[in-house]
């Protein structure tokens, strides 16, 4: 237990039982070198994991506890929310399943703003079951907008890749309805800010992709990308941001374009996370960035389709842990930094060396 003190506890949301969720966490922790870098708390039951880890043959230790303080440095620690016996059926969607993810969320994330845990990490779960009357968000962003303060942002982030979103989980139809000169000046502030405290990128160079096909051609295909988004670019220009834009997204990952600069802010979800999961998939890290607390999760759904079979890739899952526990670390720096302002003098001035 010698360990225990300085190790970053990494709280972890069980998702759907019924798909891969499980099975991700399970197969990220087997490697016992996990242990180095944290401690590891899963919100769900031992009886829940003990038969998935049987059904899966996997081989690691479960220790189960009823409050944080119990966790061993160790091991994957189970935080047993509930006793009953719960009615997996791998690759089956069920309703039933879907409120023991939302109970897991939820006191994970109970445990979160009480400082119990230090980062967040969410398995998948299926936005239709988990719709209820104690539960009417479209996924984990929403409701933690609500408990947790700041402006969220979608970021979707690779070491070479970061994609954030303007829109997100709207439907296609409304889109340009939401794209507005505020909402654009809101999202890169807050990826601006993001990409220094939380990456350690002091001055951010970020692109905006157009919303039209070919930005509009001029206002031939749509005037939003001349009337908003242009004009936008340039207000946050004269403000000092490295903003640049806008670029047609259906050329601009082409021959590597994306690696010129730090960040890229898409207009709505498809625009961003085709081109982050053609070139990322199962590396990629969903990070809800802006907010006071830390939360990633990984790049992939519950993929019901594949559930119980045990050939999940825990690989996105894994990055999702070590960039939590990452941000985790550059934000002690940056508020380090910043509460000393000699600091910030010799930083830039080694960066100029």
């Amino acid at each position: 237990m010698k360990n225990k003190k300085n190790k970053i506890k990494v709280g972890i949301s069980v998702g759907d039982l019924n798909g891969i969720g499980a099975e991700v966490i399970l197969k990220t922790f087997q490697n016992n070198m996990m242990f180095d870098f944290c401690i590891p708390i899963v919100y769900a039951s031992t009886k829940a994991l003990s038969y998935q880890k049987k059904l899966l043959n996997l081989k690691i230790d479960l220790h189960g506890i009823t409050k944080v303080d119990n966790a061993f440095p160790n091991k994957l620690n189970v935080l047993n929310l509930w006793k009953e016996p719960v009615p997996i059926t791998p690759g089956k969607p069920t309703k039933e399943i879907g409120t023991y993810a939302v109970d897991s969320f939820k006191k994970a994330v109970e445990a979160l703003k009480k400082g119990d845990i230090d980062v967040l990490v969410t398995a998948p779960f299926n936005k239709e079951t988990i719709q209820g009357d104690e539960f009417e968000f479209p996924g984990h962003t929403d409701y933690l907008a609500q408990e947790l303060e700041g402006k969220p942002l979608m970021f979707m982030v690779t070491e070479d890749l970061k994609i954030g979103l303007v829109t997100d989980h709207i439907p296609l139809k409304y889109v340009a309805s939401q794209i507005t000169e505020q909402k654009i000046i809101d999202k890169i502030q807050t990826m601006s800010q993001s990409l220094r405290q939380d990456f350690g990128i002091e001055k951010p160079v970020i692109a905006v992709l157009g919303l039209n096909p070919h930005c509009g051609d001029g206002g031939i295909i749509g005037k939003e990308d001349d009337e908003i988004i242009r004009p936008t670019i340039k207000k946050l220009q004269d403000q000092n941001h490295l903003v640049y834009g806008p670029y047609a997204a259906d050329s601009f990952f082409a021959g590597n374009n994306y690696k010129k600069f730090d960040a890229v802010l898409a207009m709505y979800h498809d625009q961003g996370l085709i081109p982050f999961k053609t070139l990322s998939f199962g590396k990629g890290v969903n990070y809800t960035a802006g907010l006071d607390k830390i939360r990633t999760s990984p790049d992939h759904g519950t993929a019901y389709e594949i559930a119980g079979k045990n050939i999940a890739d825990p690989g996105s899952f894994r990055e999702a842990v070590f960039t939590a526990i990452n941000i985790f670390r550059k934000r002690k720096e940056w508020e380090e930094l910043t509460n000393n302002p000699l600091a910030i003098q010799e930083r830039k001035s080694q960066n100029r060396s």
